[in-house]
C-alpha cells in the first residue's frame, strides 16, 4: 500500500514527532501535519492509538501506525522507490541499525532524562553516569556503522542517522539549560562533528524546532511541574 493520503499527529517539541517528520522529509514524501495538545487530546488520537493514547501516530489512507521507530520501518517499507531507503538492504546491516536504534531509545534517552527529571542529586548524578555511558557505546556504534564516512548510514543519511537526528535539538537546548552536552568532543569527537553535522542539513533546518523555543517550552514545564509539586505539599 503506497500514495495515498497522510495525516501525521504531533507535537511540534516532541523528538519522537520530529523523528518522524525527518523520515518524510528525507523520503520526500508530503503529509497533512496536525499538532496535537495533549493536555486535551483529540479524539482521532485516542481512536488512532487506543493503548497508549501518545504522539505520534501516521494515519495512511485511515489505518494508524503508532510508536515513532515504527512508523520510520513503515515509511520506509511502505514508500519503496520513493525517495532513499533509510534502512540499509543487507540484513545483517538492518538488524544492527535497529538494535542500536533501540538503544538510543531504551538507554541513551531513559537516561538522559533522569539526569534533568531526577528527584534526588544522586538520581541525577547516576544519570549523568549512564548518559555518558550510552554516549560512548554509541561513538563506537558510529565508527563501525559510518565505516569512515559522514553519516549511520554512510555516505547518506540513513535509519540510525534520523533515529538520533530527531534529538539534536534538545542537545543545544539541554546544554544551554543544564550545561550538559552527551556528545562532548573530548568523549564523543565522532558524535559531536555528527550532530554538527547533521544539524547543517536542509532537512534537520527545515523540521528540527528552534532551540530557544525549546528552552523556554522545557523551563515552562518545570515552573509547571514545581508549582504541581508545591500545591501537593500544601
Amino acid at each position: 500500500m503506497t500514495g495515498g493520503e497522510l495525516k501525521l499527529l504531533g507535537t511540534w517539541a516532541s523528538p519522537f514527532a520530529v523523528r518522524v517528520k525527518l523520515a518524510l522529509y528525507f523520503k520526500g514524501i508530503s503529509n497533512e501535519n496536525i499538532e496535537e495538545d495533549l493536555r486535551n487530546k483529540s479524539d482521532l488520537l485516542v481512536s488512532s492509538n487506543p493503548v497508549h493514547k501518545k504522539v505520534p501516530v501516521l494515519i495512511h489512507n485511515g489505518k494508524p501506525i503508532c510508536v515513532s521507530q515504527i512508523i520510520v520501518q513503515y515509511i520506509d517499507e511502505a514508500f519503496v522507490g520513493t525517495g532513499p531507503s533509510l534502512l540499509p538492504a543487507d540484513p545483517y546491516e538492518r538488524a544492527i541499525a535497529r538494535f542500536w536504534a533501540a538503544y538510543v531509545d531504551d538507554k541513551l534517552l531513559a537516561s538522559w532524562l533522569q539526569t534533568f527529571r531526577g528527584k534526588t542529586e544522586e538520581e541525577k548524578a547516576e544519570g549523568v553516569k549512564q548518559t555518558l555511558v550510552a554516549a560512548e557505546h554509541l561513538e563506537a556504534a558510529f565508527k563501525e556503522c559510518s565505516k569512515g564516512k559522514p553519516f549511520f548510514g554512510g555516505d547518506s543519511v540513513g535509519y540510525l542517522d534520523v533515529t538520533l537526528g530527531c534529538l539534536v535539538a534538545w542537545v543545544h537546548a539541554g546544554e544551554k539549560l543544564y550545561g550538559f552536552n552527551p556528545f562532548d568532543a573530548t568523549k564523543c569527537p565522532l558524535l559531536n562533528a555528527w550532530v554538527e553535522r547533521f544539524g547543517a542539513l536542509d532537512a534537520a533546518k527545515a523540521v528540527l524546532p528552534d532551540t530557544d523555543r525549546l528552552v523556554d517550552y522545557a523551563k515552562m514545564r518545570q515552573a509547571e511541574a514545581a508549582a504541581a509539586a508545591s500545591n501537593s505539599n500544601n
